[in-house]
């Protein structure tokens, strides 16, 4: 199927349209849960005229060709001028049920690239992440014998950070790191490279510019537009390592010992956070450009392998954090906040003693084949069956981001910070302190 995109087209496959004719209640209970407008009736409708019409447009061009064939075998000249005619006549029309077809397959790819994907059972209702369900705690929120400083303020007591000047560079949100702010997010992605490296990931350094079927093929196109940046000649600046590291493996088909296929990539990323204007306006959590490791998994196209890997890729983030000696929870996102082609979602929320809550740090979701039906990544099994592979991700360390939860739950109240013990080897010193 063809499916336009910016005036160009690319091929992709989407959810299995037989899957939604046999289980129409099924994509409007997925719509419904994730509070997507799409309507599967107006699908089906248009996907019934499109075969229709497929079919007609089909039996014309039969016609036309055993009616050419016909006309090589006319020996009267008359005869011969008369068939030539109507058959001219038979290609006029079929160019005209052909425009037809072409508008229809156009809104058909159009709607079939909205179907939402069907969340798994255990994705509990709500609208919104006010309505994500806590799982887990792990560790203790820090006490403290004076008022914590917020992120901000101990960036700027200890010379870490220059907002005014990043502005300035960058614009709104803008923000250059100073010193040991500097050291530690270049150690925590060591740390993060190293530690998934251990367990058998593959490292990766991918491209931060991706060309638009590489967005669309993993779901941040269309639906997403508003938060990517576009640099031109359908090529933006991806907000995930995820985009470049799927593209890798576009259109091309792995063998079942090829599986899983497990990375960690490190990129640049850029989010525009459009929408999120009055929202952490000021420091570190909400910025336009940061750096993120990224866990991503190839595995075969099993329910059950995808959710023994997003269990896995969970695991490692929570081990990470739990090495960092970081208080933090997780939460299983409710219907409403999951994307068009996420199954499940967990995210990790690190604790902010300053506000007394928790941040959104890390985000782990599976896919099932949304994203490489998109990318046509297949492989084949053990009895030689073409399959689409199922995908999976999780955050393993975003800066700067993570620096909030690290600087303020290790705070003492001379104004100094303690270094978590795993990344003092990264910074060379124990604590971070004035002058």
């Amino acid at each position: 199927m063809w499916l336009p995109c910016n005036g160009v087209y690319y091929i992709y496959y989407m959810l299995d349209i037989k899957f939604i004719r046999e289980n129409p209640l099924l994509i409007k209970e997925a719509a419904r849960k994730k509070h997507i407008q799409f309507s599967v009736d107006e699908l089906l409708e248009v996907d019934e005229k499109r075969r229709a019409a497929r079919a007609g447009v089909e039996a014309m061009r039969a016609e036309i060709n055993a009616a050419s064939d016909a006309i090589a075998k006319i020996s009267n000249e008359t005869d011969r001028t008369r068939a030539i005619e109507k058959t001219r006549r038979f290609k006029g029309d079929l160019e005209e049920k052909e425009s037809e077809l072409a508008v229809l397959e156009e809104k058909f790819g159009a709607l079939m690239h909205s179907v939402p994907n069907v969340p798994d059972p255990s994705v509990p209702d709500g609208e919104t992440d006010a309505d994500n369900q806590e799982i887990k705690k792990w560790g203790s929120p820090p006490l403290f014998s004076f008022k914590p400083k917020d992120h901000i303020t101990l960036l700027k007591d200890l010379d870490l950070a220059d907002f005014e000047r990043g502005t300035k560079v960058a614009g709104f949100r803008g923000y250059i790191l100073k010193n040991e702010a500097a050291l530690l997010s270049v150690a925590l992605w060591q740390f993060a490279l190293q530690y998934l490296l251990k367990k058998g990931y593959t490292p990766l350094i991918v491209p931060s510019l991706a060309r638009e079927e590489f967005l669309v093929g993993t779901g941040y196109l269309p639906q997403g537009k508003d938060e990517i940046y576009s640099v031109g000649d359908n090529v933006y600046l991806v907000g995930t390592a995820e985009v470049s590291a799927m593209g890798m493996w576009k259109d091309e088909v792995l063998s079942a010992g090829d599986l899983p296929k497990k990375f960690v990539a490190l990129s640049p990323c850029f989010r525009r956070e459009v929408g999120s204007h009055g929202k952490e306006v000021k420091g570190l959590y909400r910025v336009h450009e940061f750096m993120k490791v990224e866990q991503i998994v190839l595995c075969e196209a099993s329910h059950m392998t995808s959710v023994t890997f997003h269990e896995e890729l969970l695991a490692n983030s929570e081990e990470m954090l739990q090495a960092l000696g970081l208080h933090y929870r997780v939460v299983v996102n409710c219907g409403g906040d999951l994307g068009l082609g996420q199954v499940k979602k967990y995210d990790i929320e690190v604790w902010t003693p300053s506000q007394k809550k928790f941040g959104e740090t890390h985000s782990a979701s599976y896919f099932h084949d949304f994203q490489t039906r998109r990318l046509n990544i297949r492989y084949r099994d053990s009895e030689g069956t073409m399959r689409f592979a199922h995908s999976l991700n999780n955050t393993a360390i975003a800066t700067p981001r993570i620096l909030i939860g690290l600087f303020e739950q290790n705070q003492r109240e001379d104004g100094s910070i303690t270094i978590p013990e795993v990344l003092r080897s990264f910074v060379g010193k124990n604590e971070i302190r004035q002058g």
